[in-house]
C-alpha cells in the first residue's frame, strides 16, 4: 500500500493527545505516570542555566554512550524521542524518497514522513501472529527505490517486542540497495528491568536508532532524547539540527544527568505501576467477550479490536458519560482498535478499567 498525498503540516494524532484526552480517568497515556522532581533527587547544585553544550552537552551524552557501550561521537541529543525521529529522518531522505513503514504505526512518524514529503509504503503487522515483525515479509516489501525502513522496538501501539536478529535480517536485505533501518526504541527502555540496557544499533551496520527517558521513567519534562548513528552520519544530524533547536534548555540536559544517574530507583517505581496495572487489566478486562486481543508481559499498552463497538463511538461514551479517555484505534491505521495505557497511577488506572468494563458492557 503506497501514501502519495499532499505535504503534511499537522498531527491529529498530538493535537488529540494535548486536548481530547483529559478525563479524571486517563487511559490514553502511553508513558509512566510523570515523576516529581522530589523522586528525580535533584539538588540545588545540578540547577544551572549556562554550560558548554554547542552539539551536546559532554556529560548527558557520555551517559547514554555507556549506557549502551557504544563512542559519545554516536550520540546525538535531541528533545525527546520524538524529535529524534524527525531530527534522524530529516537528515536520511529526501522529498520522494521512497520509506517503508509498518501498519499500524504510530502517527507521528507518519505525519512527520509526509511533512517531509516521502512516498510512503507500507506492510502490515498482524494480530494473529501476535504484531510479530516478519523479516521475510519485510525483504518482500524492500525495492530498490527504498532509502528508509522505519520501525518501533516495543511496537507502537501493540508492545510487540521483536528480537535483535530479527531486525538485524530485515538491515541486511535494506543494506543490499543501500536503504537504512530506522529502529525507534523509546517502549523498549520498559524491558531493562535488571539495569542492562541493549540496543539494535551497532556503528558498524546500516540500523539507526532513536530513544528517550520520556516514556518509561515518567520524564516528560526532560525531553531527554537522543538518536545512536554511525559517527558520520550522527554528525549530519548534529549540523542539520542548527536549523531546527539550535541549542537545547542546559538545565534540562543537566536534570538529564541526574536521571541517568537516578535509573534504578525509576526504574523500580515504573515496574511497581506497571506490573501493578497489568495485574489489573487482566483481571478486569483480559477476557472481556468484547475484546479481541493479545495482552504481553511486558510494556505499557494494550491495543485491542472491538468485536462490537465503534472505537469512536465507545471513546465519546466514555468521556461524557465515564470521564474517561482511551485512544481510538484510527490514530494507528486501526479503526476497529483501542489503545489502552498501564503506565499511569494504579488506583486512577483500575478506576478507568472499571469504567470502560462497564461502557463495553452497556
Amino acid at each position: 500500500m503506497t501514501t502519495d498525498t499532499a505535504r503534511v503540516v499537522q498531527s491529529d494524532y498530538m493535537h488529540f493527545a494535548k486536548l481530547k484526552t483529559r478525563a479524571t480517568y486517563n487511559l490514553a497515556s502511553s508513558g509512566v505516570a510523570d515523576c516529581s522532581l522530589a523522586e528525580l533527587g535533584a539538588t540545588m547544585t545540578d540547577f544551572e542555566l549556562h554550560g558548554d553544550n554547542a552539539y551536546g552537552y559532554p556529560p548527558l551524552s557520555e551517559r547514554i554512550a555507556s549506557r549502551f557501550g557504544i563512542d559519545a561521537a554516536c550520540v546525538v541529543t535531541a528533545a525527546g524521542c520524538s524529535f529524534a525521529n524527525h531530527l534522524a529522518m530529516a537528515a536520511l531522505i529526501s522529498p520522494g524518497d521512497e520509506v517503508l513503514v509498518e501498519d499500524p504505526t504510530y502517527e507521528l512518524l507518519l505525519a512527520t514522513l509526509g511533512y517531509l514529503q516521502a512516498r510512503i509504503e507500507k506492510f502490515e503487522r498482524r494480530p494473529a501472529e501476535g504484531w510479530s515483525l516478519n523479516a521475510n515479509v519485510i525483504a518482500a516489501r524492500i525495492t530498490p527505490r527504498t532509502r528508509l525502513v522505519v520501525l518501533t522496538n516495543l511496537h507502537n501501539p501493540s508492545g510487540a517486542l521483536a528480537s535483535d536478529a530479527t531486525i538485524a535480517a530485515i538491515a541486511h536485505k535494506a543494506a543490499k540497495v543501500g536503504a537504512i533501518v530506522l529502529v525507534d526504541e523509546v517502549y523498549r527502555e520498559l524491558m531493562f528491568r535488571n539495569g542492562h540496557a541493549e540496543t539494535s544499533f551497532n556503528p558498524n551496520n546500516n540500523i539507526i536508532v532513536t530513544s528517550s527517558l520520556t516514556k518509561a521513567y515518567g520524564l516528560s519534562g526532560l525531553r531527554c532524547g537522543w538518536v545512536l548513528a554511525p559517527t558520520a552520519v550522527a554528525e549530519r544530524m548534529r549540523r542539520l539540527n542548527d536549523l531546527f533547536a539550535v541549542l537545547p534548555p542546559h538545565l534540562s540536559e543537566r536534570l538529564s544527568v541526574v536521571a541517568f544517574d537516578r535509573l534504578p530507583a525509576l526504574r523500580a517505581r515504573a515496574n511497581t505501576m506497571i506490573d501493578t496495572n497489568r495485574a489489573a487489566y487482566i483481571e478486569i478486562l483480559g477476557s472481556h467477550p468484547g475484546l479481541d486481543q493479545v495482552v504481553f508481559d511486558h510494556g505499557t499498552t494494550v491495543f485491542p479490536r472491538l468485536i462490537h463497538a465503534d472505537a469512536d463511538q465507545l471513546f465519546d461514551l466514555l468521556v461524557t458519560k465515564f470521564d474517561t479517555s482511551v485512544v481510538p484505534g484510527r490514530f494507528f491505521g486501526r479503526p476497529d482498535h483501542i489503545r489502552i495505557g498501564l503506565g499511569a497511577d494504579p488506583a486512577m488506572t483500575r478506576a478507568g478499567l472499571e469504567r470502560l468494563r462497564k461502557a463495553l458492557n452497556s
